[in-house]
């Protein structure tokens, strides 16, 4: 995730197969980092806790967690109960029944970086957080399916934005996805609105980070005294969901994408 601006041109790095493939390997293991913490993702826990269990977890599979010390993060993993959007640091903060809290992990591999995001429920939740969950999830499928050689930059945010705010709704706008690679954050900047047909065409090779992420009142955040987090300006619930995604002759190629149990057996 990125905070959106505006500074001319993009310069987009296209990636190789062989490349593609060093960076699915990275997914690999951040998707497995995902399904660790589900299982821990409950009341009573706290997001230390997840974050030590995530740091272990990606170290022991002989990876880095990415955004540990990145920019000064503290964290390995970025974790932002209910109305926080994201970059939330992992600390005291115990889970209760109820919550919503949002997952971002970074994992680099042999110099190439996975980044994706999933939002938990905690225990029981409400049925209009369930209904901002199964949006958001949503939201992320349509811009995906906008991934396509030909197809332009915008048409993701523009599908991101159609799904959101048909489900009642708002979209983050000061917040973008990013493209990545050999390094976290490269471009091009993806907002989640917009209207189609603009920007950048789609290529293969090109690698993105598709991130709604979505809020239950209005679109407005603000930024918390540990110049870090955000969450949003009316206090309203906020779900962050996000895969890495290789443009390729066929069309997508997720590289963040959840295995199936019996694949971990």
């Amino acid at each position: 995730m990125s905070l959106l601006h505006v500074d001319g041109a993009q310069m987009i790095i296209k990636k190789s197969p062989e490349e593609i493939d060093r960076m699915a390997a990275a997914g690999s293991i951040l998707v497995r980092t995902l399904q660790l913490l589900e299982g821990k993702v409950r009341e009573g826990v706290t997001t230390k806790e997840l974050d030590e269990a995530a740091e272990k977890f990606i170290r022991s599979q002989g990876a880095e967690p990415a955004f540990k010390g990145y920019r000064g993060f503290p964290g390995s993993i970025c974790t932002s109960p209910n109305s926080m959007v994201v970059h939330g640091i992992p600390g005291p903060y115990t889970l209760r029944d109820g919550d919503v809290l949002s997952v971002d992990v970074g994992v680099t591999l042999g110099g190439f970086v996975g980044d994706s995001a999933y939002t938990f429920p905690v225990g029981e939740i409400s049925d209009d957080a369930q209904r901002l969950l199964d949006t958001g999830e949503a939201a992320l499928a349509a811009g995906i399916e906008q991934v396509q050689p030909g197809n332009h930059l915008s048409d993701i945010g523009h599908a991101i934005q159609l799904t959101t705010e048909a489900a009642g709704f708002s979209v983050v706008r000061s917040l973008v996805g990013h493209g990545v690679g050999r390094q976290m954050h490269e471009d091009p900047q993806i907002p989640n609105f917009g209207e189609p047909g603009h920007g950048p065409i789609l290529q293969p090779g090109m690698t993105l980070a598709i991130e709604p992420m979505i809020n239950a009142g209005g679109p407005g955040v603000y930024l918390h005294d540990d110049e870090w987090s955000i969450s949003t300006e009316d206090e309203s619930l906020s779900a962050h969901f996000e895969h890495t995604v290789a443009v390729t002759e066929n069309g997508s190629r997720i590289l963040t994408r959840k295995l199936e149990p019996s694949l971990l057996t």
